[in-house]
């Protein structure tokens, strides 16, 4: 073979591969995974998010979630003078909690099982706070944080209401992770 032979057929080669390089190219998939269709789905799937919820932020833009709420009767506010406190279950019997009516004349509740090791907590009438005698953990009374003490958590909040002189538990709120 000459020397010219072999450069036709080299050039030959290499124009075969490019052209190999350029028809790899899937038509049908380059029109079917580009940028488009991805900025298509992903605003498709929005919009189907956004309808999806829309009946519940209508619900709770109506006030619906309101009247959900099981209020659980605890006593009657005459029978809880200032400076005392009494016992009930919330929000099942499993769970033991406390209300306080403080020398204000708050009303405050938490869960009484304390967030170190579950000990029972206990109302300090004199220093008003909240006791946990397992281990010395001292609550505050205004907000159930801990102020003393091994526990690092603050006790379960109890919201409470009161209608026609009758304290009720509305709902608890668990204010750490």
């Amino acid at each position: 073979m000459s020397e010219q032979m072999k450069c036709k057929k080299e050039k030959h080669l290499k124009k075969d591969d490019m052209l190999n390089l350029k028809d790899n190219i899937n038509r049908f998939d380059d029109l079917k995974f580009n940028r488009r269709a991805f900025l298509k789905t992903a605003v498709g799937a929005s919009v189907a998010l956004g309808l999806s919820t829309l009946p519940f932020s209508v619900k709770a833009f109506l006030g619906d979630f309101e009247d959900d709420r099981e209020l659980v009767e605890i006593v009657k506010l005459e029978d809880l003078p200032k400076g005392s406190s009494v016992t009930f279950n919330y929000p099942s019997e499993k769970d033991p909690a406390l209300l306080i009516h403080t020398k204000a004349g708050e009303l405050k509740a938490y869960n009484s099982a304390c967030t170190h090791l579950m000990c029972p907590v206990f109302y300090e009438e004199e220093s008003e706070v909240l006791l946990c005698p397992c281990h010395q953990g001292f609550f505050d009374l205004n907000n159930g944080h801990p102020i003393a003490g091994p526990p690092q958590r603050e006790l379960p909040l109890i919201e409470l209401e009161v209608q026609n002189g009758v304290v009720y538990a509305a709902g608890r709120k668990i204010r750490h992770g």
